[in-house]
């Protein structure tokens, strides 16, 4: 079984259209996209809904998280979206990982981490 979608809400969907082409690598799909409602798809073919709400409030533990292959790309998006002008909390190492956790500002929280070391997935 392959997860195809997420829809979730947010605060603005520009600025989050935004943050997930710039740091996040996913691109606009063919459906609409606009300031009410927004489509975006992975290279494997995942597709994030985004629709406009007020106000956005998810349990405290939601979140959704992008994987990568190595520390030192945790560290570059880290430092791109530090550049870009967000303030991501610093890295911490747990549970052998390195991980941070961003505060999108649209209503959202964004996990990005790596295994340390030789770890099957």
């Amino acid at each position: 079984m392959k997860l195809n979608h997420l829809n979730i809400s947010v605060t603005d969907v520009p600025a989050t259209v935004a943050l997930m082409e710039t740091y996040f690598g996913l691109s606009r799909s063919d459906m609409p996209c606009n300031e009410h409602m927004a489509f975006l798809h992975d290279e494997g073919g995942f597709l994030l809904g985004m629709f406009r709400a007020g106000e956005v409030d998810y349990p405290k533990m939601f979140h959704f998280g992008f994987v990568q292959d190595t520390p030192e790309q945790v560290r570059a998006i880290h430092a791109k979206l530090t550049e870009g002008g967000f303030n991501p909390p610093p890295m911490r190492e747990e549970h052998g990982r390195l991980t941070f956790y961003l505060q999108s500002g649209t209503g959202v929280t964004i996990e990005v981490e790596a295994f340390l070391g030789d770890r099957d997935r």
